[in-house]
Order: C-alpha cells, then sequence, then structure tokens
C-alpha cells in the first residue's frame, strides 16, 4: 500500500503546533518526500538521513508555532529547517572528526614508514596543485575545509559576498580534483 502525499494548500503548521496527531500524520505525508531527499543529499549515509529525518520532523513540531505565513510557504519553512538542522548535524559531525582525528605526532606511531611516507607524498602533492589557485580561492579552501567555517562565516570573514564564496568553493575544489586526477593519470617520469 503506497504512501499519498497531501497535495493540498490547507495549512498545517498551525494545527501541528495546537497537538493535532491528524495534522502531524499529514505533515508527514505532505512533507516526507522533500525532507527525505534534502536529507539524503545532505547525509553520508542513509542511517544518518533517517536518524536526520526524524530529528527534523521533532524540529518541526517544536517549531511550527513560529511558522508565519506572511514570510513564505510551509515548504519554504520546512524546508529551511531541514537545510538548517542538517548543516547543525554537519557541523557537529565535523568537530566530532576534529578530535577523534589523531595530530601529527600521533601519526609518527601508526604503521610502517612507507605508509607515512604515501601520505606525506599525497599531502605534498595536494598542496602544490592547490598552490596553482589563486591566493584568495585557496584562502576561501582552506577557511571551509580545514577550519569548518560555513558559506556565511566566510564570507563574514573574508568580507565577500556568500554567493561569491560558494562560487570560489564549489569551482576551486573541481579544479583541485580535476588537477589531482590529471597528476595521477600522467605521473612525471622522474628519471628523465
Amino acid at each position: 500500500m503506497g504512501l499519498l502525499i497531501d497535495d493540498s494548500d490547507e495549512p498545517l503548521l498551525p494545527r501541528v503546533a495546537a497537538g493535532e496527531s491528524l495534522a502531524v500524520q499529514r505533515c508527514i505525508r505532505r512533507y516526507g518526500p522533500i525532507v527525505w531527499s534534502i536529507a539524503r543529499r545532505l547525509s553520508p549515509t542513509p542511517a544518518d538521513a533517517e536518524d536526520a529525518v526524524q530529528e527534523i520532523f521533532l524540529d518541526i513540531w517544536r517549531h511550527a508555532g513560529r511558522f508565519d505565513r506572511t514570510l513564505g510557504s510551509e515548504k519554504v519553512f520546512v524546508t529551511l529547517l531541514a537545510r538548517r538542522t542538517l548543516i547543525d548535524r554537519l557541523r557537529g559531525c565535523r568537530s566530532r572528526l576534529r578530535t577523534e582525528i589523531p595530530l601529527e605526532e600521533d601519526w609518527e606511531h601508526e604503521g610502517p614508514a612507507s605508509n607515512r611516507a604515501e601520505r606525506d607524498a599525497e599531502v605534498e602533492e595536494a598542496r602544490q596543485v592547490l598552490a596553482r589557485l589563486p591566493e584568495v580561492q585557496q584562502r576561501v579552501i582552506a577557511l571551509s575545509l580545514a577550519h569548518g567555517m560555513s558559506h556565511a562565516e566566510i564570507a563574514a570573514h573574508t568580507s565577500l559576498p556568500v554567493g561569491t564564496v560558494k562560487t570560489m568553493l564549489r569551482r576551486g575544489i573541481a579544479r583541485v580534483r580535476g588537477l589531482l586526477a590529471a597528476h595521477t593519470e600522467c605521473p612525471v617520469d622522474e628519471e628523465s
């Protein structure tokens, strides 16, 4: 038996805020596909996406009373709430990873010297490729990847518009990937 999608324009969030269980069920049917799509796109695994969807619907239930029709549609409200929740989850995951990743001093004790040499060579290769980008783009990428800053935080830190930050990140990372792939496919002959 398939799940029917509620396509009516009937506002549900005020009724969800009032605690109507039928409205909660309809809200899940109406916005579940959109929330799942966003969660799946912004989660590392399907299990994480499932957890995120539950968290998002709890947030919707908690914050339904804040919905104001004059500021936008319910769909926009739900979408923004879902994205915010997922971004918060990603930031939390990044900060946990930073505390779990061993410091370079700890790497000295992890396996044979050949693994360290290989890792060091890969890091150096990535640095060389990154150095080919304009300095401001290097800085934006470093603030995002190494410091875990959001687009808005980077924009505030660099005095660049958020759209510019997003574009620089997307194009810079694509360029680095392309250069690394090209370098890997056509290694330099060290004997010549």
